[in-house]
C-alpha cells in the first residue's frame, strides 16, 4: 500500500520536472488578453441585454 503511494509521488515528481512553465512576460501578456476579451464580451452582453429589455418593455406595454 505505502509502496504504491511512494511510487505515485515519485512519478509525480518525475512528471513535474518535464513541465515547462511560462515566463513572466508570457503570463502578463496572456493576462492582458484575457482581461481585454472579458471587457469586450461584457460590453457586448450588456448592450444586448439593454436592447432586449427595451424591446420587451415596448412589447409588454
Amino acid at each position: 500500500m505505502f509502496g504504491k503511494i511512494r511510487n505515485f509521488f515519485r512519478e509525480v515528481k518525475t512528471e513535474l520536472k518535464k513541465v515547462v512553465f511560462p515566463s513572466k512576460d508570457d503570463v502578463i501578456g496572456s493576462t492582458k488578453v484575457v482581461i481585454v476579451l472579458v471587457l469586450i464580451i461584457a460590453v457586448f452582453l450588456g448592450t444586448i441585454d439593454l436592447i432586449l429589455s427595451k424591446v420587451i418593455g415596448m412589447v409588454v406595454r
